[in-house]
C-alpha cells in the first residue's frame, strides 16, 4: 500500500531518502494541484524526480518531462514461438544492428530510413529557428536507438511465444529542445526575481509565448519519439522474419499480434479528482483501466507487459522500469566485469562492449519482482517476459 509523506505519496518500499526529499521539493510548488505520487522505481534525478507523476494548473516544469521528450516503450508480440528460432539465433544479434544504429548521435549512414519522416519538423521552434543541422538530425536520427539505457530486446514470454521489446525516445533533437526551454525557463525565473529550492524546477507560465513555444516542440518531440520506436519496430521485424524464414524450410508465420507503444517522459492535458490539469509523468506510464503498457526490468531481467487498473490515488499511473540503484558512475566502480558476464549468462548481448555496458548491468537496477509487487494495485500482469537477446547503444 501506497505512503504518505507531506504531500508525496509514494508506491515504493526501497526508495531512498533523497528521493523523497526531493520530490517532496516539487509538490510545494503553489502550482502542483493536488500530491505527487512516487512510483515504486522512483529515484533521483535532474530537478523532478525520475518515477514521479506531478499534476499542474497553470504552468509546467520543462526539466519534469527532462530531455529526452517523449522517450517510452515499444513490445511487439509476434506468431512465432521458440521452436521457430534457428539454433545459430545470436546471429541476429548483427541484423538488428545493421538496420537499428546505435550509439551517441548515432544517425544513418544512408538518409533513406531517416528521410522517410523528414516532413516531422517542429511546428515552431521555440525561441529560435532550427539550423540546418539540427533538421538534418531530425531525419538522419529518426529510426535510431541513442545509447545509455536505451536498448533493443528479443524475449519469450510465458507460453514461449516471441517478442520485440525497444526503449528509445526523440533522440538529438529531442534532447536540444528540452535543454533550449530548460535554460529559458531558468533565465525568467531570474529575470522575475523567483526563488526555488532547486533551480531545475523552474517553470513556464501558461498563456505566455514560452509557454505556447514549450507546448508546441514538447507535442512534436513526444509524436516524433513515438514513430521512431514504431519505425524501429517495424525494421526489427522485417529482418526476424526474413532470418527466421531463411532458418526454416518452410514458413506460415512471421506475423505480429500485437503491438503497445508507450511514453514514459510527457505531459498531457487530464481530468483528475475534479479538476483539469497538465499532467507531467517522469519516469512514469499511463495505467488506466484497460490501458496496455510495458514495464522492463534490466539486462539480464524479466521485463512485463501489463493491464491498468485505473487506480485514482497515482493518477492513473504505474513505474516504467526497475529504476536504477546505483549511480552510473557507482555501478563502474562497485560492479565487476565478470559478475555482469555472469549475470547475463544464456543471453545473446554484445559482451565483447561488456566494459562499455557495465552502468547497465543487472546489479545497477533494483529488483523488477520487487518493484511489481509494490504496484500490484496499479496494474496486473498480463505477460511476464525473458530475454534471449539484447541490444544496446554503446557510447
Amino acid at each position: 500500500m501506497p505512503q504518505r509523506i507531506g504531500n508525496v505519496v509514494s508506491w515504493g518500499s526501497d526508495v531512498e531518502k533523497e528521493t523523497i526529499e526531493q520530490a517532496a521539493k516539487a509538490s510545494r510548488l503553489p502550482f502542483v494541484k493536488g500530491h505527487v505520487a512516487l512510483m515504486p522505481d522512483a529515484h533521483v534525478g535532474m530537478g523532478a524526480t525520475i518515477g514521479s507523476v506531478i499534476p499542474t494548473h497553470g504552468a509546467i516544469i520543462p526539466s519534469a518531462i527532462g530531455v529526452d521528450i517523449g522517450c517510452g516503450m515499444i513490445a511487439a508480440e509476434t506468431d512465432l514461438t521458440a521452436d521457430s528460432l534457428p539454433d545459430y539465433f545470436d546471429r541476429f544479434l548483427g541484423r538488428v544492428e545493421s538496420v537499428v544504429p546505435a550509439g551517441v548521435g548515432m544517425g544513418h549512414a544512408s538518409r533513406g530510413q531517416g528521410a522517410r519522416r523528414a516532413d516531422l519538423a517542429p511546428p515552431y521552434s521555440g525561441t529560435s529557428l532550427l539550423s540546418q543541422k539540427q533538421v538534418t538530425k531530425i531525419a538522419d536520427q529518426f529510426g535510431t536507438l541513442g545509447s545509455g539505457n536505451h536498448f533493443v530486446e528479443v524475449c519469450l514470454d510465458e507460453r514461449d511465444h516471441v517478442w520485440v521489446v525497444l526503449h528509445s525516445g526523440s533522440r538529438g533533437i529531442g534532447n536540444q529542445l528540452a535543454t533550449e526551454h530548460i535554460e529559458k525557463a531558468k533565465g525568467l525565473m531570474k529575470k522575475l526575481f523567483i526563488s526555488l529550492e532547486d533551480p531545475d524546477l523552474a517553470y513556464l507560465v501558461e498563456d505566455t509565448p514560452e509557454f505556447d513555444a514549450y507546448i508546441a516542440d514538447m507535442l512534436w518531440a513526444q509524436d516524433y519519439a513515438r514513430a521512431n520506436r514504431d519505425a524501429m519496430m517495424d525494421a526489427v521485424l522485417g529482418e526476424l522474419w526474413t532470418f527466421v524464414g531463411c532458418g526454416r524450410a518452410s514458413s506460415g508465420a512471421g506475423h505480429e499480434v500485437s503491438r503497445t507503444n508507450c511514453h514514459h517522459n510527457y505531459t498531457e492535458r487530464e481530468h483528475h479528482h475534479g479538476r483539469v490539469v497538465w499532467l507531467t509523468r517522469k519516469g512514469a506510464i499511463r495505467a488506466r483501466e484497460g490501458d496496455f503498457g510495458v514495464i522492463p526490468g534490466s539486462m539480464g531481467t524479466s521485463s512485463y507487459i501489463v493491464r491498468g487498473l485505473g487506480n485514482p490515488a497515482s493518477y492513473f499511473s504505474c513505474s516504467h522500469g526497475a529504476g536504477r540503484r546505483l549511480s552510473r558512475s557507482r555501478a563502474r566502480r562497485e560492479i565487476t566485469i565478470e559478475d555482469f558476464v555472469t549475470s547475463m549468462e544464456g543471453r545473446d548481448w554484445q559482451q565483447g562492449k561488456a566494459d562499455q555496458l557495465l552502468d547497465e548491468a543487472p546489479q545497477a537496477y533494483k529488483d523488477i519482482d520487487h518493484v511489481m509487487a509494490d504496484q500490484a494495485d496499479l496494474v496486473a500482469v498480463v505477460h511476464s517476459l525473458h530475454q534471449i537477446l539484447n541490444y544496446k547503444g554503446t557510447t
